[in-house]
């Protein structure tokens, strides 16, 4: 394994992807949200399907639509893909005694989740205002949030600080998302190098594999994750959607979400949005990786250079 890349490079290449995601793919994360957000009773958003639902948000709302809750989605992402590849970086150095020995899937598993489980403490408020923009619609949201800081402050004086931690129970779950799709990516990344090599490429193994090799491993990986991992997202939304006007939560808790899922809407409810969904994170995957591989391949060349 090569020596380990300085960890504000891995921080830095992982920023830039995160940026890069979510500027190319946040309207169907638009769509996927709000087929979240409808349930077995209460039907909020009446999409045919993820093409009805980008027309009528588009006809409806103008292309503003597609982009509510932009700004804490560039904030989030950016944050916490460069947080996370920093952490998961920082983890896989403390689990390799000797780098030159190659880590174990246990090993890529631990340190993901470790890293996914530090992001959430840290970004949680992000995301859950994220959530809350684009939910809220002229024809569904008799009191709108003007923008982030008016949504941050609404949240803390009417429902106080704790509400910004709402879904982190899930979302912790939701690590094992990250560990599964990394792991995922480490041990397919490691098949291809040594398909590779025994092909007879004389390069090392930060060259071995391109851009398009990145986009297969990403995508791939991100399809497993998303399989295994999907209910823990319905249920995270659940929990962090807008009280009612009387300020009565939804759902008390994680729990009392799956129990309303699966009354009124079986185990299909547990996928709905999962479409668009994949049509959003599968390329979005892609892209991150390609991303963040080449800007640290650059970043590298450029230390060396120095």
């Amino acid at each position: 394994m090569s020596q380990p890349p300085w960890q504000w490079e891995t921080a830095t290449a992982g920023a830039v992807a995160g940026f890069a995601t979510v500027a190319a793919m946040y309207p169907l994360d638009i769509v996927r949200t709000r087929f979240q957000a409808n349930d077995g009773r209460v039907t909020k958003f009446t999409y045919k399907n993820t093409a009805h639902a980008i027309f009528t948000i588009t006809r409806l709302e103008g292309l503003r639509g597609l982009y509510a809750g932009f700004s804490p989605a560039v904030l989030g992402s950016t944050v916490s893909w460069s947080l996370y590849f920093f952490f998961y970086g920082r983890a896989k150095q403390r689990y390799s005694k000797n780098r030159e020995e190659k880590l174990s899937p246990t090993h890529h598993l631990a340190a993901a989740a470790e890293a996914g489980g530090l992001v959430s403490l840290c970004t949680n408020p992000i995301w859950l205002i994220k959530t809350r923009l684009q939910l809220q619609t002229p024809l569904h949201q008799s009191r709108p949030y003007s923008g982030v800081y008016d949504a941050f402050r609404t949240i803390l004086r009417e429902e106080g600080w704790t509400a910004l931690y709402k879904g982190l129970g899930p979302g912790l779950l939701m690590v094992s998302h990250g560990a599964i799709q990394f792991t995922a990516y480490e041990e397919l990344r490691k098949l291809v190098v040594d398909y590779k090599k025994r092909k007879g490429n004389p390069d090392s193994d930060s060259n071995l594999l391109n851009s398009f090799d990145y986009a297969l491993l990403g995508g791939s990986s991100k399809i497993a994750a998303i399989l295994l991992t999907y209910p823990f997202q319905v249920c995270i939304l659940a929990i962090i959607q807008r009280p009612s006007s009387e300020g009565i939560p939804k759902y008390m808790n994680s729990w009392h979400v799956v129990k309303e899922t699966a009354r009124f809407e079986g185990l299909r409810g547990f996928y709905k949005g999962i479409t668009p969904n994949l049509l959003k994170n599968v390329p979005a995957s892609s892209i991150t990786f390609i991303v963040y591989e080449n800007v640290l391949k650059l970043l590298r060349r450029l230390r060396k250079n120095d």
